[in-house]
């Protein structure tokens, strides 16, 4: 096993797009490989925000010097057109040697380090949860800076932000870091938009895929082109405003591959923490995002010795099924089932 270090240049990414067959690998490594991925967030630096990020940090109370250079650089120097390009700031691709379609991509994350003490939650015009709602008065972008605090009590960091414009007063909620974007590459001709997720992973936003957790992906393409992004510091389920607690992280992540001759749960996907199964879900209409996920489930529960009229008995009984989120043009719908209510189950004992 090797470890790598992938810092985020414009030599290693795109500006709102994914990696597609034919795209040149910014870094190649072995299966079961370790990959430091110095990631950046996109909020600070789009042009609705002055494409500055030094200039929109201190005008709201950050220090020039706490502004991180690779998000100054990709700003300056890196193409980006808001109205052809997603978002989020790519990372990768990262070409697995031996990936094949067919093989699952298992992307492991041993390890999520904050690379600032503050990040951004925004809100656009006709985006988020309620479009035709905020932002008010018009406003073509809402942006409110939030902070990383010591709890003085416990010495645990947390979240804050401003409860108004004119106001000392803050609310203060506990971090939950995870990256929001994990995918592998796609067939092409053309790079998909960085925003809608897919069966190729990508802007996923499912907040329980922290650290310990594995998300498992198709592989579509030769060599994987595994990519990431999106970094988060916090989200609550639904994303309803359109960003959450957007800022940088140092992820360490493990990609592992699975061969096709071994894969159990075909054309699926989802995740796994150290506690829980993630079947995911996603499409177009939420109903039908939902119905994907409890099918996912119980595909992984029919793996693991389940009879099917049974499982989804049992996911009525005690799994449960959240919204992942509603601002990434495809919606998603994430499951929660405990692995220790498995522990009887034929493919588990036998593990």
């Amino acid at each position: 096993m090797t470890v790598h270090h992938l810092p985020s240049t414009p030599a290693t990414v795109r500006w709102g797009e994914l990696p597609v067959a034919g795209d040149r690998p910014v870094l190649e490594v072995d299966p079961g490989d370790v990959v430091v991925v110095d990631t950046v967030s996109h909020e600070g630096i789009l042009e609705d925000q002055g494409r500055d990020p030094v200039a929109f940090f201190t005008a709201r109370g950050i220090e020039a010097a706490a502004v991180l250079p690779d998000a100054v650089e990709i700003a300056r120097s890196v193409p980006h057109d808001p109205a052809v390009h997603g978002p989020h700031v790519v990372t990768g691709p990262v070409l697995v040697r031996g990936a094949r379609p067919g093989d699952v991509l298992s992307v492991t994350v041993e390890e999520l380090v904050l690379r600032a003490d503050h990040g951004v939650v925004s809100n656009r015009h006709g985006r988020g949860a309620l479009p035709a709602e905020y932002p008010a008065g018009g406003a073509e972008v809402f942006s409110v800076l939030a902070r990383v605090e010591t709890d003085p009590a416990t010495g645990a960091r947390r979240g804050s932000m401003p409860i108004g414009p004119d106001t000392g007063a803050r609310v203060r909620f506990p971090l939950k870091p995870f990256l929001g974007l994990v995918g592998v590459g796609t067939p092409g001709p053309q790079r998909l938009h960085s925003v809608p997720p897919g069966m190729h992973g990508g802007n996923l936003d499912v907040s329980v895929l922290g650290v310990g957790s594995t998300l498992h992906l198709p592989v579509q393409v030769d060599g994987a082109l595994f990519h990431t992004g999106d970094p988060h510091y916090s989200q609550g389920d639904g994303e309803v405003a359109l960003t959450a607690f957007e800022a940088p992280l140092r992820a360490r992540l493990r990609l592992d591959l699975l061969p096709a001759d071994a894969v159990r749960v075909r054309d699926a996907l989802w995740g796994e923490t150290p506690d829980l199964l993630v079947p995911l879900g996603i499409d177009l209409d939420l109903d039908e995002a939902l119905r994907k996920a409890v099918r996912t489930a119980i595909a992984l529960l029919v793996d693991l010795g389940m009879d099917p009229a049974h499982a989804l008995a049992y996911l009525s009984a005690a799994g449960d099924f959240a919204v992942s989120q509603v601002v990434d043009r495809v919606s998603g719908v994430h499951g929660l089932i405990r692995k220790a209510d498995l522990v009887e189950l034929p493919g588990v004992r036998g593990r």
